[in-house]
This record gives structure tokens, C-alpha cells and sequence, in this order.
């Protein structure tokens, strides 16, 4: 089965086009990533689980889908992350949130954590982690590695942008997990950064240097 999706909708690569060009302003750039993860997000649930049942419309008794099974446990991993929050909460609006803080080591490359607040339940939840750049991958197994802790064993991955090397990273460790992402780059470079890229989406999204 494959374990990655790249959105190759025209809207996404419209958006995420904008989302890398170096003119594009602090506000433009939290709506853009908004409206992408929005998108993202109904690409990476298309496999959730659906059950009938009975309703009434103003004009007659029928049958309607919903949503069944496990409920959701959506986890940003700060900061960047936060910047995808709300684009998933306006699709999924019952959903849970957890928190998991991680900064890299810009010698080692290495996730240094510093937060996790997860819900407590999140065993019996379907998890979706966010993370805008999924570069060397370090950061994201290493969350991963702490919500399978916790007990979760469904979980998917919305990113913007992947390097190859991340998701080799990713499914190394956890190869059952789902990454959904709207552009897979070429490489990362000597820095771990990812190229082309969008430069720090946490810069970025938040107006820092």
C-alpha cells in the first residue's frame, strides 16, 4: 500500500505555489497555509469510516452517512504546526487536540521535546499530527514515537512539504503511517533544510527571524 500522498489538485499547487514565493507576506502566508491544510485534510480522512443512519428532512425519512468509529486526536507540533490548527478543526470541529513541543538542534539536527500535552484518550482516537515541513524527519518520528507511546496505533501525517529524505525517515520507523502532502521536494541541503522549499514556515507564519 502506499503510504504517501501528494495532493496534485490544481487549487493545492495554486496555493502552494503562492505559500513558497518569497514575496508573500506574514497574512498571506497563515491564510495560505490555513486554506492548504484545509484541503490536505480532506485528502488524508478519505479512508475514515462511515455508517448509516436514519434522519429527517424537512420533506421525508431517509438515510444519511456519518463519520464512525474512532473520533479524532489532532496533535500540531509546535510551533509551526500550530499555523495548520484551524484549518483542520474547521472540517473536523469535535475533534480533540494535543500538543507536542520539539525545536531542533541546529548542530546535531536532533529534536530536543520541551512540551506534550496529549488527550488522554487518544488510544481509542484516529491521530492526525501536523507538521508544515517534513525536512530530515527527526522531529516528526520522534512525535510519532511519543503519541504510539500513548498508545495511539492509527496515525496520519498532514505536512505542506516533504523532502524524500523524511519520508524515507518516517516510514523506516513507522512505516504504517499515512503522510498526506501537497509538494515532495528534491533534496535536502547541507543545513537540513528543504529545496526548493518555503524557507521556516515558524518564521514565516509568525513575522520572526
Amino acid at each position: 500500500m502506499n503510504r504517501v500522498t501528494e495532493v496534485r489538485h490544481p487549487l493545492v499547487q495554486h496555493k502552494l505555489g503562492l505559500l513558497r514565493d518569497v514575496t508573500t507576506n506574514t497574512h498571506m502566508f497563515r491564510q495560505l497555509v490555513n486554506e492548504l491544510t484545509l484541503l490536505l485534510t480532506y485528502e488524508a480522512t478519505m479512508d475514515l469510516a462511515t455508517e448509516d443512519v436514519e434522519i429527517e428532512t424537512p420533506l421525508e425519512h431517509t438515510t444519511a452517512q456519518r463519520i464512525s468509529g474512532k473520533k479524532v486526536a489532532i496533535c500540531p507540533i509546535l510551533r509551526a504546526g500550530m499555523g495548520m490548527l484551524d484549518g483542520v478543526l474547521s472540517l473536523i470541529s469535535g475533534a480533540r487536540v494535543g500538543f507536542i513541543g520539539l525545536y531542533r538542534n541546529e548542530e546535531t539536527l536532533e529534536p530536543v521535546e520541551y512540551y506534550v500535552k496529549l488527550p488522554a484518550d487518544i488510544a481509542a482516537r484516529d491521530v492526525i499530527l501536523l507538521d508544515p515541513m517534513l525536512a530530515t524527519g527527526n522531529s516528526t518520528a520522534a512525535a510519532v514515537a511519543r503519541v504510539k507511546e500513548a498508545g495511539a496505533t492509527s496515525i496520519r501525517l498532514i505536512a505542506l512539504i516533504a523532502a524524500p529524505e523524511g519520508i524515507e525517515r518516517i516510514h523506516r520507523e513507522h512505516p504504517e503511517v499515512h503522510i498526506v502532502v501537497a509538494g515532495i521536494d528534491r533534496e535536502l541541503n547541507e543545513k537540513g533544510y528543504i529545496v526548493p522549499g518555503l524557507g521556516d514556515a515558524g518564521d514565516r507564519l509568525y513575522g520572526t527571524k
